[in-house]
């Protein structure tokens, strides 16, 4: 078999939130990220691969060949296999232990690697805005390594879910109290802003308290840190002294 004209359309569609949201599916590539969904309750749609060794007890797959494999990829290295799968529906509750709030993240990197850190710290819930970067973006997908399956992660109105959370809400900040002299509780929700601009002042208005990390260098000239670089710091203070 070979990849289809349909099939090359698709794929190349869901490269798009509205053609994602609209099929409700989405893209996973690599071996190492395909396994990890494969291995989870996510279902498979259909799995194309160079290799079909490893695949072969699949029923949805298709073997294409390199040349293929590059068209329909979205990584500037192909690696053998790429995947759709079927997003499952999103869970309304949300777990009331320790959370973490992300206001309008745009990078899917840093959205990718703050799950993979939710999954490490054992986070029990992530909570996004609704308009942070889609999870299901294939560069949160491959960035996450498989932690996606793992992580579980909602989007809300951010105003709405505070004002109704009993929960303390730590928001982090440049200047804020210190977080290595701060008693943390163990369950929290720990406010995380955007890249460029911060926390929005509307989801400030509703922070129990502001904490930061401080800068050690002796010049203090770095002006901020990655944001799920200082997302990893906080949540292993909370962690630490809980």
């Amino acid at each position: 078999m070979s990849l289809s004209k349909n099939q090359l359309k698709l794929i190349t569609s869901l490269q798009q939130k509205k053609y994602r949201i609209n099929y409700q599916l989405f893209i996973a590539e690599g071996t190492k990220v395909v396994n990890e969904f494969l291995n989870s309750a996510f279902e498979l749609e259909h799995l194309f691969c160079v290799d079909n060794l490893h695949y072969k007890n699949f029923e949805a797959v298709t073997q294409i060949t390199e040349a293929e494999l590059k068209k329909i990829s979205t990584l500037a290295t192909p690696n053998n296999v790429l995947a759709i799968f079927k997003i499952p529906l999103e869970k309304k509750s949300i777990k009331e232990e320790f959370v973490v709030v992300l206001d309008e993240i745009n990078d899917p990197g840093n959205l990718g690697a703050i799950i993979r850190l939710c999954d490490w710290f054992g986070v029990d819930q992530l909570v996004c805005s609704k308009n942070t970067v889609d999870c299901y973006n294939a560069k949160v997908v491959q960035a996450s390594m498989g932690s996606l399956t793992r992580v579980p992660i909602i989007y809300v109105d951010l105003e709405t879910y505070l004002q109704h959370t009993d929960l303390p809400k730590y928001a982090a900040l440049m200047e804020g109290e210190n977080i290595y002299k701060s008693a943390l509780p163990k369950n929290a929700v720990l406010i995380m802003g955007n890249e460029a601009n911060g926390i929005s002042e509307s989801i400030l208005k509703l922070a129990t308290k502001t904490i930061s990390i401080p800068r050690f260098g002796k010049l203090k000239q770095t002006e901020s840190l990655n944001v799920a670089t200082a997302m990893a710091i906080l949540v292993s203070e909370f962690k630490r002294l809980n």
